[in-house]
């Protein structure tokens, strides 16, 4: 979150009143996952606002460490696997589900190198403009490679979805990362986690308008019998 540990402190707490509603509004199991992605974001968002101390406040320094690999074990280990696992899950359509399987594959890949790169390369993180920085030491083709491998693990999934709605939120994380790239090209990180808000209401929408479907449906199922 951009701006001030209090921004990214506040909006945790915002992000997980929307996580715990959408939670209770998913009616099946395997709804689960991707109505926890809101409170996911929340943690990601709490988390930041330590990194903000971190590097603000002298008392918090020994914290730095820590909350910068949590923080990018949400980026760069988390989402790529999260996002298309809990899509693939919510699907019905067989045709689709064998495209969102191979996307799964490549999430894990993404998320299997990240761990490595955490666990093996430096890591680091500056406050400039109002906005946090995270800096991986790694060669520049393997940033571009991982970078490209990335984006389709976590933007392509939703539009392969035949789940209501689901477009609008891959429409939101395409929407977010162009807006962080080409005005916030030194933090795209952690300008395009802003965004998680305008998300998670989306994922709200989405759950709701689906346990609405799957009631109709049910509701129909009892009527026929």
């Amino acid at each position: 979150m951009c701006f001030s540990a209090t921004a990214s402190f506040s909006a945790g707490l915002v992000l997980s009143v929307i996580g715990v509603t959408t939670i209770k509004y998913s009616t099946t199991s395997s709804q689960t996952m991707f109505a926890s992605i809101p409170l996911l974001f929340a943690v990601q968002q709490l988390v930041e606002g330590f990194v903000w101390l971190s590097l603000t406040n002298g008392a918090f320094v020994l914290w730095r460490e820590m909350s910068i690999h949590a923080f990018l074990f949400f980026a760069q280990v988390m989402w790529p696997i999260v996002i298309p696992l809990s899509i693939y899950l919510l699907e019905e359509n067989k045709k689709r589900i064998l495209s969102l399987k191979l996307l799964v594959a490549m999430g894990f890949l993404v998320s299997a190198y990240g761990i490595y790169c955490l666990l093996n390369y430096r890591v680091n993180a500056t406050v400039g403009n109002y906005h946090v920085a995270y800096s991986i030491y790694l060669p520049e083709s393997a940033l571009n490679d991982r970078g490209l491998l990335y984006i389709l693990a976590t933007v392509v999934p939703p539009f392969v979805s035949s789940i209501k709605k689901m477009w609008l939120f891959g429409a939101t994380i395409v929407l977010s990362y162009l807006i962080s790239k080409i005005y916030f090209p030194e933090y795209v990180i952690s300008v395009w986690c802003f965004f998680a808000a305008i998300m998670s209401g989306v994922i709200l929408v989405i759950i709701k308008d689906n346990k609405a479907l799957n009631g109709a449906l049910i509701k129909a199922s009892g009527t026929y019998n």
